[in-house]
């Protein structure tokens, strides 16, 4: 039986590794400099290097030229790039409820006054987007 087809999976191929999402969550803070990303995430030079060039191959970032001598480059975020912020947010909210201990490394507020609290609704509703309030539309099958 071959694997099933899904967006969730070719999404994965382009930002399912660990070093891409911390590269993005760095532009996303405004560090858009090699050195400031691999700084801040612990990546190697050579395995950032490749997960820039992936991400910019993708379309996710593009690369642009702040230096001619020395040649330096900067990543900034595409359409692409920009409509992950949601991905990222929620990401950190599973994480801050299921994998860190003690005070949060991050907390947000929304430009209301409160707290960020992600949640999935419904564009049409407004419904918030549970396991229970959703039914597939339509599947392929193999």
């Amino acid at each position: 039986m071959a694997p099933r087809t899904c967006s969730v999976a070719n999404a994965l191929e382009v930002v399912g590794e660990r070093w891409s999402l911390l590269a993005l969550r760095e532009v996303f803070f405004g560090n858009t400099r090699f050195d400031q990303i691999a700084a801040n995430t612990g990546a190697s030079r050579d395995v950032l290097t490749v997960r820039l060039k992936k991400l910019v191959a993708a379309g996710v970032l593009e690369k642009h030229q702040y230096s001619e001598h020395p040649p330096r480059h900067e990543y900034l975020l595409t359409d692409s790039g920009r409509a992950l912020h949601n991905v990222l947010l929620a990401l950190k909210e599973w994480g801050d409820a299921y994998a860190t201990e003690g005070p949060l490394p991050l907390v947000y507020e929304h430009s209301c006054g409160a707290v960020l609290e992600p949640r999935v609704v419904c564009a049409h509703c407004g419904e918030e987007a549970t396991l229970e309030s959703l039914t597939r539309a339509g599947e392929l099958t193999h």
